[in-house]
């Protein structure tokens, strides 16, 4: 395994290595030992499986061996990962050259993080994401809901090659809720009854949290 550089217990840890599927494990300890001594451990699996993906498509897409680096860092309430690789192409559900594998390895990605995206950087790129540090209650909700939102845009045929921004998710999100409204509605439920059982849930959960 390579050698680290500087870690800074709750601040900034960087771990430079090589894409290998035997230098994997190895990252994912390092990674799980880390997020111990930050009090982290509550993301260990979500962070594990993130950067198994991301690592994974470094070696398929830019070759096995190839130096990379992972980021950590916490932020206000949220754990952001960066992994940094050689590369200048920019990876897309829907690009050419992302496959199968890579597309779903995307979408989870998608899923699992509060927002995620793409930087180009003077050596290469860095793909990030970020993962929420709270209850795991928490983070399961949010996980499902950005599951459900990927989800509802690729049905309503939102276009999967950029990464949306804040402000169209939102708007997803508004759609999304207005359409199990008229389908709570078509089965002859009360649309103004479940909103208000579930303004009820996310405040008792909210304010538990």
């Amino acid at each position: 395994m390579s050698g680290y550089g500087n870690c800074e217990p709750g601040l900034r840890c960087v771990m430079p290595f090589e894409a290998a599927p035997a230098e994997l494990r190895l990252l994912r300890k390092k990674l799980r030992g880390m997020l111990g001594e930050w009090g982290a451990s509550a993301v260990s699996e979500e962070a594990e499986l993130v950067v198994t993906e991301l690592a994974t498509n470094v070696i398929k897409h830019v070759g096995e061996g190839a130096a990379a680096t992972l980021v950590l860092e916490p932020r206000r309430g949220r754990l952001r990962l960066e992994l940094h690789d050689k590369s200048h192409t920019v990876p897309s559900p829907a690009s050419e050259s992302c496959d199968a594998e890579c597309g779903r390895g995307l979408h989870l990605l998608s899923a699992m993080s509060l927002e995620w995206g793409t930087l180009l950087t003077a050596t290469g790129k860095a793909v990030w994401c970020e993962l929420a540090l709270e209850p795991a209650r928490h983070c399961n909700r949010v996980q499902r809901a950005a599951a459900l939102l990927d989800e509802y845009r690729r049905v309503a045929g939102a276009s999967s090659s950029t990464v949306p921004t804040y402000a169209v998710l939102e708007d997803s999100a508004a759609d999304a809720i207005a359409d199990l409204l008229h389908w709570l509605a078509a089965q002859g439920g009360d649309p103004d009854e479940v909103l208000d059982r579930a303004q009820v849930r996310y405040e008792a959960e909210a304010g538990a949290a």
